[in-house]
């Protein structure tokens, strides 16, 4: 399924066509340039790259700028026509909409949906799709193409004057085909043939396979392995395609199954979870039996008109497949497993954050954090909910998400920095560790790594921590001060370069001073230290003192402060300094 598009505009007069082009699209977001537009979704510093990333993720494109700079942008990386994404060049003042590349991905469809809101016609060249006012090889939502290879020689013999006969096994909606122009003969030599069964594939006829076919699952400890292994068996039995199954549908206390998720994930279909409890006319003893479950669950995705197909039960699995008169959209049936991502934003740039935390902030419905970090992952897109803690308030925020991810949603935890490190990764941990919440249990959890301070600080004053160190934090809130002074005599003697975070706050500045002392014991006045504040935001400041110099006062909490080791020197240079620490340590 393809992804929301992303609207790109690059002046602030473009912002309101690109809103109206997303709200034509039922949905995307709009991408502004960096000091030339604001109140977009998302800013951008460098066209190009914004471009490419976006394309190789598969996400549909939409430029309010010239046909030629899209082309020239894109040229590197274009290589597969079945892979690419739908391109599409808008002209600044709506007069022009002109599909550029993804013509196997819906891009005329695009294109006629985005020039009827502007009332203009569509500047579609593709002949096939303006002869027959459809797309052969791009159907709709719920029908699968399943001889790509065939096409381009059967729309040649279309275009040639070849007549064309239609087979269908089927109820589904056929209006995409029946309402187009194409030459329709009984008799005819070509065939498209809609069908959710197996079939031979010849170049004279298309093979179409809708989504009408419905998994329902239910297990009692069946492996990964087995459970994958019965369901193949089961369609191939009963001659069906896989490529018409429309997803995989389980009870919701089933959500965590690994051998349900591993069926959804190898038939690359989603993964929908029912409450059959509160479906009119089921029974108590059906939803105890694990035969009747697996035939309810297939039955109810598959609708009023859905019929049982096959099934299979054994001690530990029933598997029954059933099949709906029409496409299934799986997508409005039951809920999907919650999902729980912990991200990391990196310091605080936006060049800083990876494409991968990108990609889950744009797909998530809730965003959960500290206001200021939820500041970092940039403007809320459509449809998305932001939920605002306090920074000391780690474990509610932690809950907070398990629960929303528990209904179904998508949800992330955002952190500044890498999540993993003095963030929101190990309190999310902690809390599943210490409740035990059933509904938790069932939600997907992942971590995002970000770039972290240390590793953004060292960067930009050059290679501190080339070699060997520790990272170690001064804030006494969660663990006790004697803890954190042990850490740093063995740091100090250690001869480790020690990056510290949480240095200092407006309540908390002893520390600082107590850990300089420390070293001091251990390391010359002259060791170079780093102070690196407010990294990747504005009022960004590097710094370069010496450990007996280091002071209070150049430090906040916004501060991370690298103390380098015997071997760390400092580097002049004609822009300034860099510090480094040698790759070899000699005695």
């Amino acid at each position: 399924m393809l992804q929301k598009a992303a609207i790109i505009v690059l002046n602030q007069n473009s912002v309101a066509l690109g809103r109206q082009i997303a709200s034509a699209l039922r949905g995307g977001t709009v991408y502004g340039l960096v000091k030339r537009t604001k109140e977009v979704d998302i800013g951008f510093e460098n066209f190009g790259d914004t471009l490419r990333e976006l394309f190789a993720s598969g996400t549909p494109i939409v430029g309010v700028c010239a046909a030629g700079i899209l082309i020239r942008s894109l040229a590197p990386i274009i290589s597969d026509k079945r892979q690419e994404p739908p391109v599409l060049a808008v002209a600044e003042d709506g007069s022009a909409v002109v599909p550029l590349l993804g013509g196997l991905q819906g891009v005329n469809d695009m294109a006629r949906l985005i020039a009827a809101a502007l009332e203009v016609p569509p500047a579609i060249t593709t002949t096939g799709d303006i002869r027959f006012r459809t797309a052969l090889l791009a159907p709709p939502k719920g029908y699968y193409l399943a001889n790509p290879e065939s096409a381009k020689g059967f729309i040649s013999d279309l275009l040639a004057g070849a007549k064309v006969k239609l087979q269908f096994n089927t109820q589904e909606n056929l209006n995409w085909l029946i309402d187009s122009k194409l030459p329709f003969d009984a008799n005819g030599e070509l065939e498209i043939r809609i069908t959710e069964y197996q079939t031979d594939y010849t170049p004279d006829c298309l093979v179409y396979h809708p989504a009408t076919l419905a998994i329902g699952v239910s297990l009692n400890g069946s492996n990964v392995e087995d459970a994958v292994v019965i369901v193949r068996q089961l369609l191939a039995s009963a001659r069906l395609s896989e490529k018409s199954i429309a997803g995989v549908f389980a009870r919701d206390q089933d959500a965590a199954q690994p051998a349900i998720n591993e069926i959804a994930r190898v038939l690359d279909v989603p993964l929908r979870l029912l409450e059959l409890g509160n479906i009119q006319g089921v029974q108590q003893k059906d939803i105890e039996s694990q035969d009747k479950m697996a035939e309810l669950l297939a039955l109810t995705a598959a609708g009023t008109s859905g019929k049982l197909l096959t099934q299979v039960s054994n001690s530990t699995v029933s598997i029954a497949i059933a099949s709906s008169a029409s496409v299934i959209d799986a997508d409005i049936i039951g809920k999907p497993r919650g999902k729980l991502y912990i991200v990391g934003t990196g310091p605080g740039a936006a060049a800083w954050m990876s494409p991968e935390v990108k990609r889950i902030l744009n797909e998530a419905t809730d965003l959960v954090g500290y206001s200021f970090y939820l500041d970092l992952a940039g403007a809320l897109r459509p449809g998305q909910r932001r939920h605002e803690f306090d920074n000391r308030e780690e474990l509610a925020r932690a809950k907070m998400a398990l629960d929303l991810a528990a209904e179904g949603r998508n949800v992330v935890i955002v952190s500044s920095g890498d999540p993993g490190i003095y963030a929101m990764a190990a309190a999310v941990f902690e809390v599943l560790d210490s409740n035990l919440v059933q509904e938790w249990q069932r939600v997907q959890v992942a971590v995002a790594p970000g770039i972290s301070a240390v590793q953004a600080a060292a960067a930009k004053i050059g290679a501190p921590i080339g070699h060997d160190f520790c990272v170690i934090s001064l804030s006494d809130i969660l663990k006790s001060w004697s803890i954190i002074e042990r850490r740093i005599t063995a740091a100090a003697a250690s001869d480790m370069v020690i990056a510290f975070y949480n240095p200092a706050s407006k309540q908390r500045t002893w520390q600082l001073k107590e850990a300089r002392d420390i070293l001091l014991k251990y390391r010359l006045p002259e060791t170079p230290v780093v102070l690196a504040r407010n990294l990747g935001r504005e009022g960004e400041s590097i710094m370069v003192r010496t450990l007996g110099e280091l002071s209070v006062l150049d430090v906040d909490m916004r501060t991370l402060v690298l103390v380098g080791s015997s071997k760390t020197r400092v580097v002049e240079h004609c822009e300034g300094v860099w510090v480094y620490t040698p790759r070899e340590y000699l005695e």
